[in-house]
């Protein structure tokens, strides 16, 4: 469950250390909690379970902490919201329920999600505004670049053009989906052999989809 969990985050862009039980949860977290945005936290782990890595963290951090577990009960997720934890996940769960609450959480912390994604050779840094294909910069422009981002943030799903045109250039803009399509095939050019993260979904749009 931890590797996949790890993977599929890995996937959205996200950078992932992880802990097999509670006892390296606690270790893990007092070397590099500093520089840790958010914690999965499973309840049931060997030795140290879940409560006790919740109770140490929250003496010493208010990062946002999502607890996964098997117990779905009232009282169970009522005690662990008394421990200090955001959110409470029971399994099994969808993993793009589980990104969409990470997403939320970040937000909601004031967090910049994926300020640093790599992808395979492909580098995007928000925060510089700088994108790198195999070492090499890529210049892009304004609305190009927030395409690519938002085609990140939606790393694997299917996107209808209405609906990245609707989110990157708004319900204001008054362009039609060929916009879009121009768009994605400068952007393609621009990222060289990357460029084919970028895949075409027939008789719907296009999809960010990053090789295993």
């Amino acid at each position: 469950m931890r590797r996949l969990v790890s993977d599929f985050l890995k996937r959205q862009g996200y950078s992932v250390v992880e802990a097999g039980d509670g006892k390296q949860a606690i270790e893990l977290f007092n070397t590099v909690g500093d520089t840790m945005s958010l914690i999965i936290l499973d309840v049931m782990m060997p030795g140290v379970d879940g409560w006790e890595v919740l109770r140490h963290i929250r003496l010493h951090s208010g990062l946002p902490v999502i607890m996964l577990t098997a117990k779905s009960t009232e009282a169970d997720e009522l005690f662990g919201f008394g421990l200090g934890a955001d959110e409470y996940i029971t399994k099994p769960f969808s993993p793009m329920i589980l990104i969409a609450r990470v997403q939320a959480l970040l937000k909601r912390y004031n967090v910049a999600t994926n300020e640093k994604r790599v992808y395979n050779g492909l580098q995007i840094d928000q925060s510089a505004h700088t994108v790198f294909s195999d070492g090499q910069e890529v210049e892009l422009t304004p609305k190009e670049f927030e395409l690519l981002v938002y085609l990140c943030d939606n790393v694997g799903i299917a996107l209808s053009r209405d609906k990245i045109l609707n989110s990157v250039w708004d319900y204001e803009y008054f362009g039609d989906a060929r916009t879009v399509d121009t768009h994605i095939k400068k952007l393609r050019l621009k990222l060289g052999k990357k460029g084919d993260y970028i895949q075409t979904i027939r008789g719907l749009g296009y999809k960010f989809e990053v090789d295993k």
